[in-house]
């Protein structure tokens, strides 16, 4: 605190109203019931600690927003939805299908038979196809966009969504991370974003329809161990940005979905592959690296990983229903937050307090 001694007091004292504020108008119970924690700050200079009330996770999603008037009629609109292999695509894809979309599900192990494919196929419906793709591909794009042309009734009438949700994940501080690892997470979560949008807007412009991606509470703020995911997705939400305000004219509406965590819900990461991913990670380091942080200080981040990975909600559906209110609502949000009290708070303080603040709390 004591970098904000130069701030001007009227200043210094809206800082906690603003936050009772915020907290207020969001939170649809009142403070009082949700379960707390106290943590402890210490100012360095003074020797003197302050107790700041927190609040810890709750397995209820921070809602307020009602899911109704819908675009009529549903079944006439198709929607291509990416990364539909497991997790929230794989979700999604189901669930639009019972919505009765035409969905077109993109699946990057389709040609090898993955389990999450076979299952979609199981169906059997009209209303739901499986395609092979791999959205850093290009050929596989554009054969994408010929299959879902060819399917509709009328293509100059257009396709009604897309969803940008494949995606990558790693961890690992910035000397602990390979140039190439950084390449590879931006060649899914970024490029193939820009990609994808770009080969489909034609069709989506016509239909007047929707853009929905899939970006995360980390595109919003950042988290230490967490650069490349965390750079892709800051990149998600200024792309989306950019497309919303130029889309506005033309009637296509864009959204951005934020989940908290979600990584025990869409199997990122298996004890044995944080391990695995670890191991190949400190046998790549260079020399001066390993010897300079030590492999106690490396296991201990690594630990940290995975009891990140250990606590994440495992109800998807805070997500799939946030996705499509963005597809179906005639007044579609320009950003939703499926996640706990814990994570959205924590969002708040670091996107809109000093970052002397938000530091001491959640990083120092």
């Amino acid at each position: 605190m004591d970098q904000l001694q130069g701030e001007p007091p009227g200043r210094r004292l809206t800082i906690l109203p603003l936050v009772a504020i915020m907290l207020t108008a969001r939170l649809f119970r009142p403070l009082s019931q949700l379960p707390g924690k106290t943590l402890s700050l210490c100012d360095r200079e003074k020797g003197t600690r302050r107790m700041l009330l927190l609040y810890s996770a709750s397995p209820v999603p921070v809602s307020l927003r009602t899911y109704s008037d819908e675009v009529n009629p549903v079944g006439s609109k198709a929607v291509l939805v990416t990364g539909c292999d497991s997790g929230f695509g794989f979700s999604l894809a189901k669930h639009l299908h019972s919505r009765g979309f035409l969905v077109f599900a993109g699946c990057l192990m389709k040609d090898k038979g993955n389990d999450g494919v076979k299952e979609l196929d199981s169906l059997k419906s009209d209303r739901l196809r499986t395609v092979q793709l791999n959205v850093c591909k290009s050929e596989e794009v554009d054969k994408v966009v010929e299959i879902v042309r060819s399917s509709l009734e009328d293509p100059e009438k257009g396709m009604w969504g897309l969803v940008n949700n494949a995606g990558i994940s790693t961890f690992g501080e910035v000397e602990f991370t390979s140039m190439e690892t950084y390449k590879e997470v931006a060649e899914v979560n970024l490029w193939g974003t820009v990609r994808m949008t770009k080969s489909f807007l034609p069709l989506i412009r016509r239909a007047k329809g929707r853009i929905v991606n899939i970006s995360s509470m980390l595109g919003r703020m950042a988290n230490p161990a967490r650069s490349p995911y965390c750079i892709t997705k800051f990149g998600v939400e200024a792309f989306s940005d950019c497309l919303r305000y130029e889309m506005y004219p033309l009637g296509v509406k864009v959204s951005v979905v934020e989940p908290g965590n979600f990584i025990a819900a869409t199997s990122l990461y298996s004890p044995e592959r944080i391990q695995a991913i670890a191991n190949k990670m400190w046998e790549e380091l260079p020399e001066v690296v390993r010897k300079d942080y030590g492999r106690k200080y490396f296991d201990e981040k690594i630990a940290k990983m995975e009891t990140y990975c250990n606590s994440g909600s495992t109800d998807t559906s805070p997500v799939i229903k946030a996705v499509t209110h963005a597809l179906t609502s005639a007044t579609p949000y320009t950003r939703y937050h499926p996640m706990d009290y814990y994570w959205w708070l924590r969002m708040q303080i670091m996107t809109h307090l000093p970052g002397a603040v938000s530091d001491r709390i959640y990083i120092h």
